[in-house]
């Protein structure tokens, strides 16, 4: 059994990049459960200073996540041209104590524009270079609420292709990289 976290960008309790995440979970084959993360409201400001040998009971809490953790799913939205604040903000109390490095990754953007959100998915990958993960794949939603119905579940068949093979390219990734070794 593969274990995966997901984080959305979004706290906002009806986000389409939420959503999209509960449907993957939805999506999911029966060898793989995905936990979905719901705490990025609880996290504190990062501060270098808070970051000791005792950091904050929220952090604690994501780093453990984080590090037991097959693979983690990001989905985020753009706010004006960038990723959340909120999502910057989890990563950066995951730089010091290294949770993120060599972990596999999916990196997904969603937007009702036509880009996709393409700057913030973008920004995005950039933190999680820094962060020394392994980007299997990233993918942008372009047009988001033509693709979703009214209960936020996807009905675009593309959308839903896509998402299913990202999720095994993720899987395969894993399992790839423990035979390796």
């Amino acid at each position: 059994m593969k274990n995966f976290l997901a984080i959305s960008g979004s706290l906002k309790s009806t986000s389409t990049n939420t959503s999209i995440l509960r449907f993957m979970i939805k999506l999911a084959n029966p060898s793989v459960k995905i936990d979905l993360y719901s705490d990025l409201d609880a996290l504190p400001h990062f501060s270098p200073e808070r970051d000791s040998d005792k950091a904050p009971e929220a952090v604690e809490k994501l780093r453990k996540l984080v590090k037991n953790a097959d693979g983690i799913i990001f989905c985020t939205p753009e706010y004006a041209f960038n990723l959340p604040g909120v999502l910057k903000n989890a990563l950066d109390w995951c730089v010091s104590s290294g949770e993120l490095n060599e972990k596999p990754v999916l990196v997904l953007s969603a937007s009702p524009l036509n880009t996709g959100g393409e700057k913030a998915l973008a920004s995005l990958q950039m933190t999680l270079t820094a962060l020394g993960t392994k980007q299997v794949a990233a993918y942008s939603i372009a047009n988001v609420n033509s693709k979703l119905n009214s209960n936020k579940e996807i009905t675009d068949e593309e959308t839903i292709s896509v998402l299913k093979n990202l999720l095994q390219k993720l899987s395969d990734h894993i399992e790839n990289y423990i035979a390796e070794y």
